[in-house]
């Protein structure tokens, strides 16, 4: 009996969960790959595209950086359902590998606490500079 009681409350529970009311936020991408880039020749900026798939405006509360090298920005409005919204991204170019990750925070009920974790990656290169004054190394034989 106490089988059945356990079977039934954890079927009412998943079904409450599943049938969430109000905003859900939907990534086309979690991640944006900004692939091989090369400083000066690009301006760094990305944009996260999502969707409200539920039915509640979505509000996006802030938006934050794991370092000063990224800068997102959110949008100011809320997000009717149905509706698009972007996050924009704008990398400081730095030479290197691309690993950051942005964390968003919103009042979506399909995420927990409506937080967010997204993701930028990628590598940076810089092109090769010749000092033409710049002694040139001697063979180690010589």
């Amino acid at each position: 009996m106490k089988k059945i009681l356990g079977l039934v409350a954890a079927l009412i529970i998943s079904t409450a969960a599943y049938a969430q009311k109000g905003p859900k936020i939907e990534f086309k991408s979690d991640t944006v790959d900004y692939g091989t880039v090369y400083k000066g020749e690009d301006s760094g900026i990305r944009e996260f595209e999502f969707t409200n798939a539920g039915d509640e405006p979505l509000i996006i509360k802030d938006v934050k950086s794991t370092c000063g090298c990224t800068i997102p920005s959110k949008p100011k409005d809320p997000i009717m359902p149905g509706k698009t919204g972007k996050i924009e991204i704008k990398y400081n170019m730095k030479p290197g590998p691309i690993r950051k990750t942005i964390t968003l925070m919103s009042n979506a009920v399909n995420y927990e606490n409506g937080t967010v974790a997204i993701k930028i990656k990628g590598e940076v290169k810089s092109h090769e500079t010749v000092n033409i004054l710049e002694k040139k190394k001697a063979l180690p034989n010589q």
